[in-house]
């Protein structure tokens, strides 16, 4: 079974992406924040993390900044969702696997999420 973190201070987008991504293949966590979205990715190391951009305590930059700088959590997917375009390399944006502008289909996050699992679509 697959673990996936999601992070995001919205609860009504929190419900959709959990519903969405509802599978017995997948364990879902939830975290509301930035700084309980870290604690669980060091806590449980996740198959892929899905961040929201704009969130209180740690924004999802800061939380992909921290993933990515620690050995141990490093090789984990994190897909950033944000309502701003994607920002550029140059802008000192992170190397995540993947950013989702929204609005996002709910097709394009699980083939997304299938894509950082290693997973070929069923399509």
């Amino acid at each position: 079974m697959k673990t996936l973190l999601i992070a995001d201070d919205d609860p009504d987008l929190r419900l959709l992406l959990q519903t969405t991504l509802e599978d017995p293949a997948y364990r879902i966590l939830v975290a509301s924040d930035g700084e309980s979205a870290l604690h669980l990715v060091r806590l449980e190391r996740p198959d892929v993390v899905i961040l929201d951009r704009m969130m209180p305590k740690l924004d999802g930059l800061q939380v992909a900044q921290a993933v990515l700088a620690d050995q141990a959590t490093r090789p984990i997917p994190l897909i950033l969702l944000t309502a701003l375009e994607q920002p550029a390399a140059g802008d000192g944006a992170p190397e995540v696997f993947a950013y989702l502008v929204k609005p996002f289909s709910p097709l394009q996050l699980l083939e997304t999420v299938r894509q950082a699992l290693g997973q070929t679509s069923a399509a």
